[in-house]
């Protein structure tokens, strides 16, 4: 303890005496110099807290070689064990304009060693804008899809819509957010999804078919006469097909009033488009009655929630081919399936027994080569390798590896996941 406190006594009378012989001397530059020759003369015998105090007394004036003392004076804090000073001046350093790449890399490989990939990479996004450095770059690429899978389990789970997903638990069905958190308690044998022009929901239970407000409330109930329900459909746009117990579908708006038209079969709405069955035989039609797809083929892909048509785009299914239909118009070019475009990114297809993934003029942007897919979603898109799900960005590249036994698509930084414990939800760390 004496030895201590005689050493920084010792340290600050050196400082005193240097510094004095420092004010003598005219510019910022020399005056910087002579702090830091003073340092390099503890460094030389290895006494880092006396070189220590003269750098940080040398940072003071600003000069073109502050930079190199900071340098230095990061080493020496690392020498002493003190990591909250080398990471406070790390920071400092990165929150500069025109910081050197060396110093992001740094950073990055500092913060990542510590398992704070926040904060890596908020220091790679930072240093690609500043530097546009491929090599950045490529780190992000390699770190931004890291994930934490979350604590909720389900037995079942649907699909994304509109920021939520249906969610089965022993046996009875909720709704819950992108995260897997629920909003509405599996409560019920049947749930629709969210009607975002009303915020209702449709929800069967007992066989009383009603519709529920955001605080689980029931605001409306269906009174179909003998017309007993047997499937709620995709409640979207204030529209709500139900297949009835004879089998044939209706449509009722958001206080369970019906249409009076029947119909063989029915889609869910997505961009105000509907896939419909009439004589056998299905199109898509406009929810203002307009043909976008004649109701002459076989089938029309549709994803589990019935989507059928994003960004202009729709498979017609004709003699076991999905044909590409693209603003209403046939593309002349099928595959042997498909998926359904999402909003966003590339649609997955069939070709030769492996999936790819295609754009709306049908043009192959991933070639074949997974044993299954989804569409793109988020970004990502989930693709099959063997009996493992991962997911696969937009470069071509596996961005999360095959380990789930199934998985979904994502949503606001969120999919869900099967895996041994049940379906799951994986966040990405970059996402939030």
């Amino acid at each position: 303890m004496l030895a201590r406190i005689g050493l920084t006594l010792g340290c600050v009378l050196l400082l005193a005496v240097s510094w004095l012989a420092v004010l003598n001397i005219e510019s910022p530059e020399d005056k910087q110099a002579a702090l830091v020759a003073y340092a390099d003369m503890q460094l030389e015998t290895e006494l880092y807290e006396p070189a220590r105090l003269y750098l940080e007394q040398a940072l003071g004036y600003k000069t073109k070689y502050s930079f190199d003392v900071q340098e230095k004076l990061k080493r020496v804090y690392l020498e002493l064990d003190d990591g909250q000073a080398y990471a406070d001046l790390l920071a400092r350093q990165i929150a500069q304009d025109n910081c050197a790449e060396s110093v992001y890399e740094e950073a990055v490989d500092y913060y990542l060693e510590r398992g704070e990939l926040a904060e890596a990479l908020s220091a790679l996004k930072k240093g690609i804008a500043e530097t546009g450095a491929q090599e950045l770059i490529a780190i992000y690429e390699r770190e931004r899809y890291a994930c934490r899978i979350n604590a909720s389990e389900y037995d079942v789970v649907t699909a994304y819509m509109d920021g939520y997903i249906q969610v089965r638990k022993d046996g009875l069905w909720g709704l819950a957010d992108t995260a897997g958190r629920l909003v509405i308690p599996c409560d019920y044998g049947q749930i629709s999804t969210v009607d975002m022009s009303t915020g209702r929901v449709a929800v069967m239970k007992d066989g009383k078919l009603s519709v529920v407000n955001a605080m689980n409330r029931v605001v409306a109930t269906f009174d179909g006469g003998s017309a007993g329900v047997d499937k709620i459909g995709n409640f979207s746009q204030g529209i709500l097909p139900l297949r009835l117990s004879s089998g044939k579908w209706i449509i009722v708006d958001g206080n369970l009033t019906p249409n009076p038209a029947e119909y063989e079969d029915l889609g869910g709405v997505s961009n105000s488009a509907v896939a419909m069955k009439f004589s056998g035989k299905w199109g898509v039609f406009a929810l203002d009655g307009e043909v976008v797809i004649p109701a002459e083929y076989d089938d029309i892909v549709r994803d589990e929630l019935g989507r059928c048509y994003a960004q202009g785009a729709v498979f017609a299914v004709r003699d076991g081919k999905a044909r590409l239909f693209a603003d209403g118009a046939d593309t002349g070019i099928s595959f042997d399936d498909a998926r359904p475009f999402t909003d966003d990114g590339w649609a997955a297809v069939k070709q030769n027994g492996k999936w790819g993934f295609v754009d709306t003029a049908g043009t192959f942007m991933i070639e074949p080569q997974f044993d299954d897919a989804l569409s793109f979603s988020g970004h990502l898109a989930a693709v099959k390798q063997g009996e493992l799900w991962g997911y696969l960005a937009l470069t071509g590249k596996l961005a999360i590896e095959p380990q789930y036994l199934r998985a979904k698509s994502f949503a606001g930084g969120n999919a869900p996941v099967l895996t041994d414990r049940g379906w799951q939800f994986i966040s990405l760390v970059e996402y939030e």
